[in-house]
């Protein structure tokens, strides 16, 4: 033992920084615990608290944590402005729960491979039209909520700012829909193929700007844990759990709605 610390040392002294960083994923393992940050309200990804089912990522993280012998303990935290932060604090080992892989919080940390595609489309309900283009949806009545990326899709597309309806609530959106309140939405994919599910007249039509992750965040100085969870996500996604996994919960639609999210 005496002879193995004094070669770490050694290494130490040589190559700190590739040491201090390869220590990422084995000093979570000696702690024994998988902390993993999250902001409520995306229950199909990730639920805070013991709730049933525990989201689309937490089944992941589940069998990542089996692999490795972890246990995993979800942090809350507060807003979506004050998750990247509390990675960067180190008061969690990963952020998680639908966290879009921006190009704003890639220059602050590191992105896993991706976990769920995702897209802004235009959601209508029947016996609307589906909004197929770009000229469609500038007729539209279209509900969003002001500061969201929602409302800066809408102003990319050109849709006149009278037609748009950006006071709903982030809860709010199917409601506005069903009460015709609005004839159109803006939202993320995966939000338009949930309420599909509850409410069979929903219709999701045209997508708007390019294809986007929803991914795992963790530290720069984390590759080990980065790479870990890269290679379990790959592996992953060559079973059948993982289509089993996006039916369980987005429904049996998902898979096919999800190819075109990504273009293909």
């Amino acid at each position: 033992m005496r002879r193995v610390r004094r070669g770490w040392l050694v290494a130490v002294a040589a190559a700190l920084p590739v040491v201090a960083a390869a220590l990422d994923l084995p000093e979570i393992e000696r702690r024994g615990e998988l902390r993993v940050l999250a902001v409520d309200g995306s229950p199909y990804f990730l639920a805070i608290g013991p709730v049933e089912p525990p989201g689309f990522e937490r089944e992941i993280l589940d069998g990542f944590a089996r692999l490795h012998k972890l246990r995993v303990r979800v942090v809350a935290v507060d807003t979506w402005e004050a998750l990247v932060p509390a990675v960067l604090e180190g008061k969690g080992d990963l952020a998680a729960g639908g966290v879009t892989a921006t190009a704003a919080r890639r220059r602050q940390i590191d992105f896993s491979a991706e976990v769920f595609p995702t897209r802004d489309v235009v959601v209508t309900r029947k016996p609307h039209r589906v909004v197929e283009s770009v000229d469609q949806l500038r007729e539209e009545r279209v509900g969003t909520t002001k500061g969201m990326s929602f409302a800066a899709s809408l102003a990319q597309a050109g849709v006149p700012a009278k037609n748009v309806d950006d006071g709903l609530e982030a809860t709010g959106f199917h409601a506005a829909l069903q009460s015709g309140r609005v004839t159109a939405l803006v939202d993320g994919v995966e939000d338009a193929l949930l309420m599909q599910q509850t409410d069979p007249a929903i219709q999701i039509g045209l997508f708007l700007g390019p294809p986007q992750s929803l991914a795992f965040g963790v530290r720069r100085d984390n590759p080990v844990l980065l790479g870990a969870l890269d290679e379990y996500i790959a592996n992953t996604r060559r079973t059948p759990s993982w289509n089993r996994l996006l039916v369980k919960y987005f429904g049996a639609a998902a898979v096919d709605v999800l190819k075109k999210t990504r273009g293909e």
